[in-house]
């Protein structure tokens, strides 16, 4: 009996948490990181810099990036420095992106089901996006370093909000080991390198 009851517990913890982000049923959504936006965002070269490594991350394994861009003709274009890294991203007038709904039928199509946020205004584009999406039936994860508004107040409510309706707050670091999920391959020596930057890094482009 306790060999079986043994047994039981092995193949419970052979069974990986659905509340576990992973390179295979995964997206990384960069919402509105644009040029005349940026610098009145509190941390805002640090935001970017741990985009662009989750960015690099989502390219290494596999996962896939998508990304939109608030009214450009007045916000600018996505900041260079993560632009380079992207497609072709569309454009909004709608805070939410929501009005962007190509985007997740594609990654829909594609067999994703769990959307890691990032980018700016948290409390406004990123807040209306996050949830609209979990109204929408995706289990939605927010760095909460990769996000930014221009006033702490704003910041720190937005993350609560989106807490308690039920996205997941997690780090831009977390958030690499855990689509890596383990060590001991190429893929994660090239994570373990994107983990152990500086900030700000010597070549940010």
């Amino acid at each position: 009996m306790e060999q079986s009851e043994g047994l039981s517990r092995r193949m419970h913890l052979a069974v990986r948490s659905p509340e576990l982000m992973s390179r295979h049923d995964t997206a990384l959504v960069v919402i509105d990181v644009q040029e005349r936006l940026m610098p009145v965002i509190d941390q805002g070269p640090r935001i970017i810099w741990n985009i662009r490594r989750l960015i690099d991350g989502a390219k290494i394994l596999g996962l896939p990036v998508v990304a939109t861009e608030q009214y450009p003709k007045g916000l600018g274009p996505t900041v260079p420095e993560l632009a380079s890294r992207l497609g072709q991203i569309p454009d909004k007038v709608m805070f939410s992106c929501r009005g962007c709904p190509q985007l997740f039928e594609d990654l829909a199509q594609q067999g994703i089901r769990k959307l890691l946020v990032v980018g700016v205004e948290a409390h406004v584009c990123v807040q209306q996006s996050v949830l609209d999406l979990l109204a929408d039936g995706w289990r939605v994860f927010v760095a909460a370093d990769a996000v930014g508004s221009r006033f702490a107040i704003d910041y720190q409510t937005a993350l609560h909000r989106m807490s308690c309706a039920g996205a997941f707050l997690t780090t831009a670091e977390a958030a690499l080991f855990e689509w890596c999920e383990v060590a001991g391959t190429d893929e994660f020596k090239q994570i373990s390198h994107l983990v152990r930057e500086v900030f700000p890094p010597n070549n940010p482009s």
